[in-house]
């Protein structure tokens, strides 16, 4: 990540922690008054990057990241409505889950997969249309192999 978007999303981090904010559209501007440059296109991108979601908060509609939330079951009920419509498969391979997606859209699923911070995952390593799961020591891979791959029916 290049230092100038690890500021901007900093940046906007805190706007959306300190304020509430419901458009794209107000995030470009807020950022402009901070001096950034940038396009509608590249705050879409930041707030997919950063977890942003729209919620509904006091009669209004406005974007939080999950650490604000408050929500426990938020990223585990996100992560089943991404399984639903982005997995393809599941696969286990040694040490590692390989998880196939549609051409673009392995990072979604891998942002779900981090944010939801299951016990079984290391870490994820996302391509284009695959993705990579390290689990972690001694878990059973065709197991969470399985797991997966019914969060995944239980959505659809």
């Amino acid at each position: 990540m290049t230092d100038a978007r690890s500021r901007r999303q900093r940046v906007i981090a805190d706007l959306l922690r300190a304020e509430p904010i419901g458009s794209q559209e107000e995030v470009t501007e807020r950022l402009s008054v901070q001096g950034f440059a940038v396009t509608q296109a590249t705050v879409s991108r930041d707030l997919d990057q950063l977890g942003a979601v729209k919620v509904k908060r006091g009669g209004s509609l406005r974007y939080m990241l999950p650490d604000a939330i408050g929500d426990t079951d938020w990223a585990a009920a996100r992560l089943g409505r991404i399984f639903a419509e982005w997995v393809q498969s599941v696969e286990s391979a040694g040490p590692l889950l390989v998880l196939r997606t549609p051409p673009g859209s392995a990072h979604i699923v891998g942002l779900a997969l981090d944010q939801a911070k299951l016990p079984e995952v290391a870490g994820t390593i996302c391509g284009d249309d695959t993705l990579f799961l390290a689990l972690r020591d001694g878990v059973d891979a065709r197991a969470t192999a399985a797991k997966l791959r019914n969060l995944s029916q239980e959505r659809s």
